[in-house]
């Protein structure tokens, strides 16, 4: 593709690049570009919000760019401080290399695997003697460090800031001489730890790379950035009819954001925002699983909670623990063994208080009754959930 076509093509979803120039510079070298994207296996799971730079890796790949997949073992024993407010909890190499088991199987859900260079970061960083991280940490001033927005926050609000957290940008940015990278894809979270590596390869003689950042996704709640550890993400290893549901759940003003983000054009002006909603459901469903499965999850959703007869649904199952008997502890104790979602038992008293629980089809208002179960009885949680009593 020409290389101005190439430009306007990959600009489109970005939240910034550094620089436009730089950028349209590369893309007339006449040459497949090295793109980069970094990711850490801190858990086994991939969500939505990690899909937007793979989507935009994938569109390097196929103007026939190299894409350069970092698994970060290293890195992820370390945990990007970016955007937190507490050290994170450190993990072990045999749990990091065990979440990069998955990682790669759920990124070619996007990537193309033939057209994808896998490493690890400890191929390098295993080598390194301690004269050598002395030398590596000696390019970059702690005043440079301490200018991070998420440390000097925690600065001023004396929260503690472990000194291997300062080590991370520096490994990041040495990942890209490594690999010589032309570009680095990131969200919009990563813009220190990217320049980083432009200054890395600056002092090593390199072209530095180019920045390009896509903007962050908006978990479930629409408030904080989509986590699994804060419930509110969307797995793209989630069942079909999990991952539909879960994003009928999300309200109308999230919609309108997701929509462009994620589908990549804007939500619809003339379609009724249910249908629009299972429009967006439906397609992303169909994205990460065999054709038809979309379809497949809007008819059972139809089922489930359009019309009502959860009877003749699928559910999962869920055996109530002996040792809770309140429809409070009960419905927490769902929502966390089976849809792995952690909710404050004030959430669950306000579910109940508001007819959102259902046994057999009459709410339970009451958060301290105790309901009396039979196996096959359908408890609804919410407007998106329900299981079936084993």
């Amino acid at each position: 593709m020409d290389p101005a076509k190439s430009f306007d093509l990959l600009k489109n979803g970005a939240a910034r690049i550094i620089s436009e120039a730089e950028l349209r510079e590369k893309l007339s070298l006449g040459r497949p570009l090295r793109i980069k994207l970094g990711v850490d296996p801190t858990s086994a799971d991939i969500h939505l919000g990690h899909s937007l730079v793979l989507r935009k890796l994938r569109q390097f790949q196929d103007l026939g760019h190299e894409a350069i997949l970092i698994i970060g073992d290293f890195t992820a024993m370390i945990g990007d401080p970016s955007g937190r407010s507490v050290t994170r909890p450190q993990l072990t190499h045999e749990e990091v290399l065990a979440n990069a088991e998955t990682y790669r199987t759920q990124a070619f859900k996007v990537l193309d695997p033939k057209r994808t260079r896998t490493v690890f970061n400890g191929d390098w960083f295993r080598k390194m003697n301690f004269s050598e991280v002395i030398q590596l940490n000696s390019r970059v001033t702690l005043q440079q460090m301490l200018q991070r927005e998420d440390f000097k926050t925690r600065l001023e609000k004396e929260q503690p800031i472990g000194a291997h957290e300062i080590q991370y940008p520096i490994m990041q940015g040495w990942d890209s001489v490594e690999v010589q990278a032309d570009v680095e894809l990131g969200g919009t979270d990563q813009l220190f730890n990217i320049l980083v590596g432009r200054e890395l390869q600056k002092d090593e003689g390199q072209p530095q790379q180019v920045v390009f950042l896509l903007p962050l996704l908006e978990g479930l709640d629409g408030v904080q950035k989509m986590s699994k550890s804060l419930g509110n993400y969307v797995g793209v290893t989630d069942l079909p009819n999990e991952m539909f549901g879960k994003l009928m759940s999300i309200s109308d003003e999230l919609m309108a954001r997701y929509f462009p983000i994620l589908l990549g054009r804007p939500l619809p002006s003339e379609v009724h925002p249910m249908a629009a909603k299972k429009e967006l459901a439906r397609e992303i469903v169909d994205t990460y699983h065999p054709p038809g499965s979309g379809q497949h999850a809007t008819e059972e959703w139809e089922r489930r909670f359009s019309e009502k007869r959860l009877d003749q649904t699928e559910l999962p199952t869920f055996s109530p623990p002996p040792d809770e008997r309140t429809a409070i502890s009960i419905v927490v104790s769902a929502y966390d063994t089976i849809f792995g979602l952690k909710k404050s038992r004030g959430e669950i008293r306000r579910l109940l208080e508001q007819g959102s629980v259902q046994l057999r089809g009459e709410k339970i208002l009451d958060p301290q009754a105790q309901p009396l179960f039979h196996s096959g009885d359908v408890l609804r949680l919410d407007k998106t959930r329900a299981v079936r009593i084993k």
